[in-house]
């Protein structure tokens, strides 16, 4: 990527939010546009980066057994009049509507009426059972109070699966597999997430956990036993009866040694049991040529938490404490490396485009600071600002036996010549991404 075809320009912070630092930094440099309250315009990093946190969804949840499908936002009113729920969302005003000569549309805020409409015509026997349909997609709830930016807004992308079983012991089968992935997918991502016992709510059925990061920026209160890593959501306490919920769903029988430490949710998973199929009818031919209800279970991971939680946890600090940009983890970074060339020497812009050229070529995925009349020490704040984990600075001394690449986190430096510096730079890449130690000594 070629900074000088991005509009960016020079950029300097000042009022960051304390709370939400690493969205404050992306707002007051382009890299999200707010249009209203809960509300933004992501640039070209931010959506990149969040494409990778897709990607790693799709591909685990695939290896993990579960099927891709893409349904409408904008639905017909009609599906949740028949499920119920459209009196709900309408007069508590979570949903969204507009009226046409066409009769009434709902921007969609969950998914289980669309999913089980779309199950329906497939899954019409037992032998088409198991089967988890999942979708990335865009969900709208007019939230009355948005928070946290990216973390609680109007409109936001969404992961939800949703798994349909023919029998209650099948039913947690595929949530325990469920479970596993989206375990896996945090894993990837670089989020170290705990599971917590939750409350069904107003979803329904027996029983929940939330997939939460420990982090003072959450709005969730929750209690934690530090030594088993078990937590419960406070709102267990709640139930009449949540001492025999929680010895028979999770066979806790002692919470005198949890302690109350504030999350920041990211997933939420959800055993329904039958109670959608009831009320919209969800039904499938068993082997005794019966009719039976469809067992559900209901998964989600919400996208752009789970991108500002990531760039939360990667805000770096300047020499004063303040922060003052990120360094995104390698293995997910849209661009591993940034040039800064000195542009008014036209010897060092062509190394600099010769290296530029060599690391697109490796896939390595680099960025090249061609804009003009922007000085060496701007630039280098930029590469903090974009989260760049490498910058290599192409100076008056700078010659193809002598690169110099640094880490942006760590000061360390990588120095050899343009294939030396770039094999390194791939074996590290490579190293966190499948766990290869293979670095080479320069």
């Amino acid at each position: 990527m070629r900074l000088s075809q991005t509009g960016m320009g020079t950029n300097k912070l000042n009022n960051i939010d304390k709370m939400y630092p690493g969205q404050s930094i992306l707002l007051q440099t382009g890299q999200l546009v707010q249009y209203g309250a809960g509300l933004f315009g992501y640039g070209t990093i931010p959506l990149l980066l969040r494409r990778e946190i897709e990607k790693i969804i799709v591909s685990t949840l695939n290896r993990y057994g579960c099927i891709e499908v893409l349904l409408p936002t904008l639905q017909p009113d009609t599906i949740w009049k028949n499920s119920g729920r459209y009196d709900h969302y309408i007069n508590d005003g979570t949903m969204l509507i507009t009226e046409s000569n066409k009769g009434t549309f709902c921007l969609a805020p969950t998914g289980e009426e669309a999913m089980l409409e779309f199950a329906r015509e497939k899954l019409k026997s037992y032998k088409n059972l198991p089967v988890t349909f999942y979708q990335i997609g865009e969900k709208c709830r007019n939230e009355i109070r948005t928070r946290g930016y990216l973390l609680r807004g109007k409109a936001f992308p969404m992961l939800d699966a949703y798994s349909f079983d023919a029998t209650p012991e099948d039913m947690e089968k595929s949530y325990e597999n469920v479970k596993k992935a989206f375990l896996k997918i945090f894993e990837q991502i670089g989020l170290k997430v705990i599971t917590i016992v939750a409350d069904n709510g107003a979803m329904g059925g027996k029983k929940s956990e939330e997939f939460m990061i420990i982090s003072e920026q959450g709005e969730d209160k929750i209690l934690y036993n530090e030594v088993t890593g078990v937590g419960l959501n406070t709102e267990i306490l709640e139930r009449e009866d949540y001492k025999e919920y929680l010895k028979k769903e999770y066979g806790i029988e002692d919470i005198s040694g949890f302690k109350e430490i504030r999350t920041m949710e990211l997933g939420h998973i959800f055993q329904l049991g039958t109670r959608y199929s009831e009320m919209m009818n969800g039904k499938f031919i068993n082997q005794d040529g019966k009719e039976d209800l469809y067992y559900m279970g209901c998964y989600g991971i919400g996208v752009s938490r789970t991108l500002a939680a990531l760039y939360e946890q990667c805000v770096i600090k300047d020499q004063k404490g303040e922060p003052c940009g990120f360094v995104l983890p390698v293995k997910i970074a849209p661009y591993m490396i940034q040039i800064i060339p000195k542009m008014d020497n036209p010897d060092k812009v062509k190394l600099a485009e010769e290296l530029y050229d060599n690391l697109e070529v490796q896939t390595m995925g680099a960025i090249i600071d061609d804009r003009e009349n922007i000085t060496i020490g701007a630039k280098i704040k930029d590469t903090k600002i974009l989260g760049t984990p490498y910058m290599i600075i192409i100076g008056d001394k700078t010659d193809k036996e002598h690169i110099e690449a640094e880490n942006n986190e760590t000061g360390e430096k990588i120095i050899g010549t343009i294939d030396e510096v770039t094999r390194e730079l791939m074996s590290r890449k490579l190293d966190s991404m499948f766990g290869y130690n293979k670095k080479e000594q320069i």
